[in-house]
């Protein structure tokens, strides 16, 4: 959470990092903080306290925000992808395509979307009786887990999840597929190794995250439910909602020179203020 308000700041605090790329690495930043304060702090408090109890309604919340951020963060990377495209491979018309007002259109639409779908499958998931077992093999309330425990006719919820997701998800993925082939065809066309070089630098940090993060996704969310992929679903569960918002901090600000030349000035200008005080 420190990392990723230290980002929000620095992008909010630094002019030359007031542009669509930073935009969006500001609204991802937000949304990983979002995304640990909704898995985090019920897992600590269970660890400490040993009380593993989660109401209904408390389960169904959780499940509410932590799938929520998993769409809006997958339209935020495909947004950032389509981004850097813009920039490498046509970049007379960055300009025109990425300026102020889109972003903010586009930032909208991302978590109006999510909230959309998200309250339409949790308002059929709270119609749902639970009367069975009431044990989640898991450490978070996730769809597949929670639905398990019903005793009611899940296959509505389950189409109905399967065709959001699908329309939802799939092009996303597929538009940040798109997006990666054509810079890296663009890059290796490009006829200088350094030139080359300065082209790739400004997607790779953004490269690595959509690896880990779709990576990860694939993982537990298109593997079949088995009881010997059950343990490696919760390994990567704990990958793209904890490790994930952990490792883009470091990611974002330890291979980019921008970031990092921003972060200077704000503790030189702290430095100073503390001088001026004493």
């Amino acid at each position: 959470m420190a990392g990723n308000i230290l980002i929000m700041v620095l992008i909010v605090a630094d002019r030359h990092l007031h542009s669509p790329m930073y935009f969006f690495l500001g609204n991802l930043s937000c949304l990983e903080t979002c995304y640990t304060s909704t898995i985090l702090p019920r897992v600590l408090a269970s660890l400490f306290t040993g009380d593993r109890n989660i109401s209904v309604t408390g389960c169904i919340t959780q499940l509410y925000f932590l799938d929520l951020f998993v769409g809006v963060e997958c339209y935020l990377l495909a947004l950032m992808s389509y981004d850097r495209y813009l920039a490498i491979c046509k970049p007379l018309h960055y300009t025109a395509l990425m300026n102020g007002r889109i972003c903010l259109q586009l930032a909208a639409v991302s978590w109006m979307s999510g909230f959309i779908i998200i309250t339409i499958i949790t308002c059929l998931m709270s119609q749902l009786h639970f009367c069975g077992p009431n044990e989640i093999d898991h450490f978070l309330c996730d769809f597949t887990p929670v639905t398990k425990l019903s005793c009611s006719d899940t296959s509505l919820i389950t189409l109905v999840t399967f065709i959001f997701s699908s329309i939802y998800t799939l092009p996303l993925f597929l538009l940040t597929l798109a997006s990666y082939i054509s810079i890296i065809s663009t890059i290796l066309r490009i006829p200088s190794t350094t030139g080359r070089r300065k082209a790739f630098s400004t997607c790779s940090s953004h490269l690595i995250v959509v690896t880990i993060y779709y990576g990860t996704l694939i993982v537990v969310y298109m593997f079949p439910d088995t009881d010997t992929l059950r343990d490696l679903n919760k390994v990567f569960s704990f990958f793209y909602t904890v490790l994930t918002p952990l490792a883009n901090p470091f990611i974002y600000s330890l291979r980019n020179k921008e970031v990092k030349a921003a972060l200077k000035k704000v503790i030189r200008k702290c430095m100073e203020l503390i001088e001026i005080e004493k």
